[in-house]
């Protein structure tokens, strides 16, 4: 019996049904076969019985490395908002051995489609195509959201008001659960708000870096600029809640909602009645030496909720892991030298940037850092991920463009004559050495936000509207007279042509 590679595919959830509670635990993406090949007609019921033994014996335990990674999962490791399916990557043979040849794509892992507890991704129905069209996204929801996550701009009074008549609303209005960060409420003008005070007493509060409420939030609403949209990222690992983000900071790129009909397009969102564009992250593991004394953290819990630093006795290495929503900065950092780093792609050395740095960045924050340096800006819908120099010391080092399934590996060149900074999504900056590396590819765990419109229309308005893409002074058009004096010149020039 030939072996055939499958196909990976997202599994959505479908109009009107509900997901089993069970199936919500396990892997929702399933490995298909466009073409597997028929058994032979006059098979045994030996090789059959044969066949059987050896696919249940190797469903106990397996994993899928595009999604997964080192991870290894099977029926007693039920993993949140996925369903349960098997993935193998090549069929066996008859009597074969128990080793599976496996596979992975350049178009990156498949994304987990379910986010927080009880919100997935809409299937469309009249879809012909195994991987469904990212235009037709639609979120919709498992069972009622009850549960959501108010991030507010720290120190910005303009947004206390706002902040206040959103509160109310989802509380009063539609018995929400409200989850705010703790500082948020330490705002004097919030503290010295009477009437204000039954409100804040509903509230449920954490603080960042100790408190994980990844399994708590429903949906979330950010308030104020690309920075609101950044910190929620940061604040999910794993799995991310759908994301509606208001306009009301400076720039507002990643915030295509305007506030002031925000009723009306809330209970949209509370009802399932909304596009939404799934916008990949990075999965970044940073592996360090071991130098000197471990690092204090408290209660065991690093920044953002993720575990402290992973160390590993046996080969002395400290190995942290994020996820990364706009890019991952490599720079000199104080160093008046130029940087020197080696750049690997799955294993292969295919450059060395000389320079100020380089920027590894997702479709998203091709319009941030990225499109600052240089480079193009690409929809959050191509999977993909750029890598663009840092003012680079030479004329033809120019931005590039990868598939998203490779796997980038960044270390410091042996010639280096100092050490670089690295910095994801311009947060928890920290210095490389020699020996340190980064390594950088998709993450399966994509951050959906919440469209106006469309992915489409709403990325055209915010490149309009925010960075004046392709703006100038329209060409007037020629008067009847000019035209005429035209049609006369070309006239003669044709006849001096023919003469």
């Amino acid at each position: 019996m030939s072996c055939f590679v499958p196909i990976c595919v997202w599994s959505l959830c479908t109009q009107g049904q509900e997901t089993p509670p069970e199936e919500t635990d396990h892997c929702r993406h399933q490995c298909f076969s466009d073409r597997s090949p028929r058994l032979p007609t006059m098979e045994t019921k030996q090789e059959k019985v044969n066949m059987s033994k050896a696919l249940s014996s190797d469903s106990a335990s397996y994993r899928c490395s595009a999604c997964h990674g080192d991870e290894d999962w099977g029926p007693n490791h039920p993993i949140r908002g996925r369903a349960k399916s098997r993935s193998l990557s090549a069929s066996p043979a008859l009597a074969s051995t128990k080793e599976f040849r496996r596979t992975r794509s350049l178009h990156g892992p498949c994304p987990v489609t379910t986010f927080g507890p009880k919100a997935c991704v809409l299937q469309n129905p009249q879809t012909i195509m195994h991987i469904q069209d990212p235009a037709s996204q639609r979120l919709t929801w498992n069972k009622s959201p009850k549960s959501v996550l108010v991030i507010k701009k720290i120190r910005d009074a303009s947004l206390l008001q706002p902040f206040k008549e959103l509160c109310v609303y989802l509380m009063e209005e539609n018995n929400m659960i409200v989850y705010v960060e703790k500082k948020v409420l330490e705002d004097p003008a919030i503290v010295s708000d009477d009437n204000f005070g039954p409100v804040k007493k509903k509230f449920c509060t954490f603080r960042e870096d100790y408190d994980d409420i990844s399994n708590q939030i429903d949906f979330i609403i950010c308030l104020g600029g690309d920075g609101t949209l950044l910190y929620a990222s940061s604040l999910f690992q794993g799995s991310v809640p759908p994301v509606m983000a208001f306009h009301l900071g400076s720039l507002g790129f990643l915030t295509p909602f305007n506030f002031e009909n925000f009723q009306s397009q809330v209970t949209q969102v509370i009802q399932g009645n909304a596009a939404v564009v799934l916008r990949s992250r990075l999965k970044v593991r940073v592996v360090k030496e071991l130098r000197g004394k471990k690092m204090a953290v408290p209660n065991g819990i690093s920044e953002n909720g993720v575990l402290a630093a992973d160390l590993d006795a046996e080969v002395g290495k400290q190995v942290m892991q994020y996820q990364v929503l706009n890019e991952v900065v490599i720079d000199r950092g104080p160093s008046s030298y130029l940087s020197n780093v080696d750049v690997y792609l799955d294993g292969h050395l295919i450059t060395t940037v000389q320079g100020d740095g380089v920027i590894v960045s997702t479709p998203t924050g091709s319009t941030a850092y990225a499109a600052a340096a240089g480079a193009s800006m690409i929809h959050p819908n191509v999977p993909a991920i750029m890598i663009t120099p840092i003012c680079p010391h030479s004329l033809s080092f120019r931005p590039i463009v990868v598939p998203a399934g490779v796997e980038l590996k960044i270390m410091l060149s042996p010639e280096a004559r100092n050490t670089v900074w690295v910095s994801f999504d311009g947060r928890r900056r920290q210095e490389i050495r020699h020996g340190d590396s980064i390594s950088i590819t998709t993450s399966c765990y994509p951050l959906p936000s919440i469209c106006v419109r469309d992915p489409v229309s709403d990325w055209f308005e915010s490149l309009a509207q925010c960075l004046h893409w392709n703006v100038r002074k329209k060409q007037a058009h020629f008067t009847e007279e000019e035209e005429e004096e035209g049609e006369e010149e070309e006239e003669v020039e044709e006849e001096e042509g023919e003469g």
